[in-house]
């Protein structure tokens, strides 16, 4: 009988052991990198982007209970894709759950001045590059390639490093002269003309035919080149 007396405690201890066995601690810095990679994975990037996802620090005032089952993660379907709230979660026989705030930082590919470019100078490999920039910061009308632009001119002065945009380039400028180009399914004629406004790809702006001497309303469709469409 002592020795069933004795036995019967020895197998709770090894039970508690073995339960506490099976427990597992995560550090803060673990749980963190956690909620990083779970963002990652769920939250998509701009087409031709990057994201970066900062997680805040647990405060280290938190303490941080074992569990027993692997850590689970969740975002709300709501957030703004700036600003997220993760919640990270034990679901065992002690439940317990923390958020954890996370910053996402989404940049895409856009066209900025390699160098301060002067007023009136034309656009070309020399001064021009793709770099990345903070989508929400963007502001203007953003271009994504540079090879629509070479040839262009800028309106005004651009500091290195600025968003190149509709406000500051002409790729027809008032008082270039252009190509008239006046097309149908089965027809093309071209004559020279002035511009009278500057304008970007896909503008309408109106242009002088220098033959003619009749102003127009014409899309332009090339660097020095406009188009009517017949």
């Amino acid at each position: 009988m002592s020795k069933i007396k004795i036995f019967l405690p020895f197998l709770s201890l090894v039970t508690l052991i073995s339960i506490s066995g099976h427990s597992m601690t995560f550090d803060r810095s673990y749980i963190e990198n956690f909620a990083k990679q779970y963002v990652e994975k769920h939250v998509t990037a701009p087409p031709n982007g990057k994201m970066e996802v900062i997680v805040s620090a647990i405060d280290p005032r938190v303490q941080i209970k074992p569990c027993e089952s692997p850590l689970q993660a969740n975002i709300p379907e709501n957030h703004n894709r700036r600003n997220v709230n993760i919640k990270i979660s034990c679901v065992d026989s002690k439940p317990w759950y923390i958020y954890l705030p996370a910053k996402i930082i989404n940049t895409i590919p856009v066209v900025v001045a390699k160098e301060n470019i002067s007023k009136g100078s034309l656009l070309d490999d020399a001064n021009l590059e793709i770099a990345y920039h903070e989508q929400n910061k963007i502001r203007g009308e953003w271009q994504d390639n540079t090879d629509n632009l070479i040839g262009g001119r800028a309106k005004r002065s651009i500091s290195k490093g600025t968003l190149i945009t509709k406000r500051n380039i002409c790729i027809v400028c008032k008082g270039d002269s252009v190509t008239i180009v006046a097309r149908s399914d089965s027809l093309s004629i071209k004559t020279s003309g002035i511009a009278l406004k500057d304008g970007n790809i896909g503008d309408q702006i109106r242009v002088k035919n220098k033959r003619s001497g009749k102003t127009i309303s014409a899309r332009i469709s090339a660097i020095n080149q406009v188009t009517i469409d017949l």
